[in-house]
Formats: structure tokens, sequence, C-alpha cells
């Protein structure tokens, strides 16, 4: 009787750790497409430059969960490096956009932004 508990807690742990991964991505992810609309949207460099450091944030984060299509592979599978490097990307090109928005060239950095949803939008095309 007491295996049988102990199995059970240890599969709740299990399943219960990998929804919670999920969850985190899935709040990154949403986190980055608010922060998207909010740079898009936005005309207040301030108000930009706040949305894009949430944004960079969220994608760090994101780092650190697999995507579901990706689940099971190894750390350092190549599709695994793939997703990382996707989200080095996004970084990168959120720090430029951060660059313009710092210099007060709001039109700039919605221009540069635009490039933040073919980055998304490639991503998501492999991994989601």
């Amino acid at each position: 009787m007491r295996k049988h508990v102990i199995a059970m807690l240890s599969l709740s742990l299990l399943f219960g750790s990998a929804s919670l991964y999920a969850a985190d991505l899935e709040h990154d992810m949403d986190t980055l497409k608010a922060g998207l609309n909010t740079v898009m949207k936005t005309s207040d460099a301030q108000e930009m430059q706040k949305a894009l450091a949430e944004m960079r944030q969220a994608a760090q984060d994101a780092k650190k969960s697999t995507p579901e299509k990706l689940e099971g592979e190894p750390a350092d599978s190549a599709q695994i490096k793939d997703y990382h490097a996707g989200l080095d990307s996004l970084i990168a090109q959120i720090d430029v956009v951060d660059q313009l928005a710092k210099a007060n060239n709001v039109d700039g950095a919605k221009a540069e932004a635009k490039k933040l949803a073919d980055i998304r939008n490639a991503n998501h095309k492999k991994f989601r």
C-alpha cells in the first residue's frame, strides 16, 4: 500500500511539473504578444521601453521551458538548440528596437519591431 502511495505522489509531481512548465511558457508567450501589441500601438517611447523590457524578460524566461512539440528531446538536440537560437534572435531584435526607443525614435522602433513579428511567425511554424 505504501509503495502505491509513493508511486502516485511521484507521478503527480512529474505530471504537475510538466504542466507547470507549459503554463510558464504560455505565460511568456502571452507577455511577448501583449508587449508587441503595445510597441506597435504606442507613441510614447517610455511605454515602449517598458513593454520591450517585459518582452526581453519573457523571452529569456522562455528559454528555461520546452515547447510541447519538443518535449522529450535531449537538451543538446539540434531542435532544442534551434528553439534557443530563435529566442536569442528575438532577444537581439528586442534590443535593436529598445535602442531606437531609448533614442526617442519611435517610428524607427516601430519599423524594426515588425521584424519581431517575422521572427515570431518563423519560429511558431517550427515549434508550435
